[in-house]
């Protein structure tokens, strides 16, 4: 297994369905190399909206950053100030610690072409 002297975040957004692509942008901006993209349902704590008394539960996407830590909080930002993610009701974008990674040939490519 090939391994990369980097340290990488997840950064994980969780937005109304359509403002992934957003996302994905403002990442690219701030420096990622693009993101992946799944749909979910859920609400938060802001929404308990119901249609004859049957709760509607919102279409969401999260959007999957894999970033080199010390771009994190750059792309982390970037997100926020895109979504408007300091208002309410706009979703939540956090950064989780990964240990082991596969399968980014790509940036193992990108490390060696520096060196």
């Amino acid at each position: 297994m090939a391994e990369v002297d980097i340290e990488f975040d997840l950064i994980v957004t969780i937005v109304d369905k359509g403002k992934a692509g957003y996302v994905v942008e403002a990442s690219k901006r701030a420096g990622a190399l693009g993101g992946t993209i799944l749909l979910g349902r859920g609400s938060g704590t802001r929404e308990g909206r119901k249609i004859f008394g049957i709760p509607i539960e919102p279409e969401k996407e999260i959007v999957l950053t894999l970033i080199d830590q010390q771009q994190s909080s750059k792309v982390l930002k970037a997100i926020q100030v895109e979504l408007h993610l300091d208002e309410p009701g706009k979703g939540i974008a956090f950064a989780l610690d990964v240990k082991h990674i596969v399968g980014i040939h790509h940036v193992y490519n990108l490390c060696n072409k520096d060196s």
